[in-house]
């Protein structure tokens, strides 16, 4: 029986196109967009494979049950509820759960935590910045000589905290849980980077600092990426992350992304439809109302309206122009046929007049092209 659908939020993501790259969690992720208009396209960039058949992940933990760590570092909270459920698979959840209990628990995030909590346990400190470096930081303060130090890795597994605790005097023992598979669909990833890059996207979200990097090498891969990172500077493409790891491939890549004041899924949907619905995203006074492009069409004085991907470039342009005037040979090149002329171009003004219903918002400067009407009122005032 399929459930019922959930009621809209709001309309403050209508005609936003957003991709989605992450696998784990997506539908949950889609249907928190889609309760504020969003349209949503699924990409993503990485698969979890989990390890719940891996004889090491079942011999690490033996290990642990026979000798009892001092110390549990918790980088990820599901990769701790994927260990609990290979344990409990393999018939040791109880044995484990005593050895855990004595030992102190850090988690490197709230959702560490969180699954530490899930699994009946208390987490004695946990990393604000979210960090393996700020945890290992505090571990190594506390001193680890001598210490069985117990870490549960993140998917790629990198991220040097056995290195850090061995070289430190402690026994570490090591669990990697799940690991980074490929792409469930890689034509799909690789359209999503053509289509952000030619400015049929609005936002791309992003969970993960693997699945970024992921995103990003198939974006370079199709000449995508200075693109990519050209209608982010402009303000025309949203990036956004769960938090300040998963920006990091991101930042280098040259992108300033929005990150979510905290690292969860409903914090990361708020801070996109707070970008939207709070005025941040790029927009134009106009004497129609405020103007804000979308990538299936326009938000003018808070309405939203469908336009062609015609219609969407040549009101991207001139909204682009500020107010000034564009040539027609301007912006007969934004237009996305080849072959456009002088006809084609009037030809999409005229329907862009019509769908917005306020033919003066585009004007027509007489042997000159065209412009936007914008609303000036303020500077005068000044």
């Amino acid at each position: 029986m399929t459930s019922p659908a959930r009621p809209a939020l709001s309309a403050t993501l209508a005609g936003c196109t957003i991709v989605i790259t992450v696998d784990r969690r997506s539908l949950e992720l889609a249907a928190a967009l889609e309760r504020h208009g969003a349209n949503v396209r699924h990409a993503p960039a990485l698969t979890i494979v989990p390890h719940i058949d891996d004889e090491a992940l079942v011999a690490a933990t033996w290990s642990l049950i026979s000798q009892p760590p001092d110390v549990v570092v918790v980088t990820t909270g599901v990769g701790f509820r994927g260990w609990m459920e290979a344990a409990d698979e393999a018939g040791l959840l109880d044995e484990l759960h005593t050895a855990l209990s004595g030992a102190q628990l850090v988690a490197r995030g709230p959702k560490a935590r969180g699954a530490i909590q899930q699994a009946g346990l208390t987490a004695d400190w946990v990393a604000e910045s979210e960090t393996s470096a700020e945890l290992g930081e505090f571990l190594l303060a506390e001193g680890l000589a001598g210490r069985r130090v117990a870490v549960q890795h993140h998917g790629s597994g990198a991220d040097g905290l056995d290195e850090l605790f061995t070289g430190a005097g402690a026994d570490v023992v090591s669990l990697t849980v799940y690991r980074w598979g490929p792409p469930p669909d890689p034509a799909a990833v690789s359209k999503s980077v053509v289509a952000t890059a030619q400015g049929e996207v609005d936002v791309v979200v992003f969970t993960s600092a693997p699945g970024a990097a992921e995103w990003l090498t198939a974006a370079g891969r199709e000449g995508a990426l200075p693109d990519i990172v050209a209608r982010s500077d402009a303000g025309m493409l949203l990036i956004a992350a769960v938090g300040p790891i998963t920006a990091g491939p991101l930042v280098v890549a040259g992108i300033t992304p929005l990150v979510a004041e905290r690292g969860r899924l409903g914090s990361l949907v708020r801070a996109v439809v707070t970008y939207f619905g709070g005025g941040r995203a790029p927009a134009l006074d106009t004497t129609a109302g405020r103007l804000e492009i979308r990538s299936t069409g326009v938000v003018l004085d808070g309405g939203f309206t469908p336009l062609s991907r015609t219609g969407v470039a040549v009101i991207s342009r001139l909204f682009q122009a500020q107010g000034d005037v564009v040539s027609r040979p301007q912006l007969l090149s934004t237009l996305p046929r080849s072959g456009a002329n002088a006809h084609a171009l009037e030809v999409a003004i005229a329907r862009v007049r019509e769908a917005l219903g306020t033919p003066s918002l585009i004007r027509t400067v007489v042997k000159r092209g065209y412009r936007l009407d914008v609303d000036d009122s303020f500077e005068d005032a000044q």
